[in-house]
């Protein structure tokens, strides 16, 4: 719950801050990037539910909703919201942490999927298979 709690004062923030911006190329790209991965972004997190966790684990195998075609949208959908945030800001430069954060979110993707591999086996190899990143 924290999680989310955390999410939603951040949208609260960015969005009150997109408001009140000219409606240049950039806020507009942002902004539209931005908007959709949030809300998936927050989606994805519900639908992970108690299964959620910061360190690799593995208690449940969630594969419903986002989850069924995404092994990892709360990834997926983080760094383009980052990517969205970035694009809205008009600041180049954090594109360089950007750079950094994606190779370090494919880096969790995998350890996740060694743990999710040992605990589920075969029934996770299935999901793998059937879904992407």
């Amino acid at each position: 719950m924290i999680t989310l709690a955390i999410i939603a004062v951040f949208a609260v923030v960015f969005f009150r801050q997109a408001s009140g911006m000219p409606w240049t190329v950039a806020h507009i790209a942002g902004i539209t990037i931005s908007a959709p991965a949030l809300l998936l972004l927050i989606l994805a997190r519900i639908q992970l539910g108690k299964a959620f966790s910061f360190r690799a684990k593995a208690s449940t195998l969630v594969t419903s909703g986002l989850y069924s075609r995404l092994r990892n949208p709360i990834y997926v959908f983080g760094s383009l919201f980052f990517l969205g945030v970035i694009l809205w800001a008009d600041r180049p430069w954090l594109l360089l942490v950007f750079v950094v954060v994606v190779p370090m979110q494919v880096y969790r993707s995998r350890r996740e999927a060694e743990v999710l591999e040992t605990t589920f086996g075969d029934e996770y190899r299935e999901y793998k298979r059937r879904t992407w990143f």
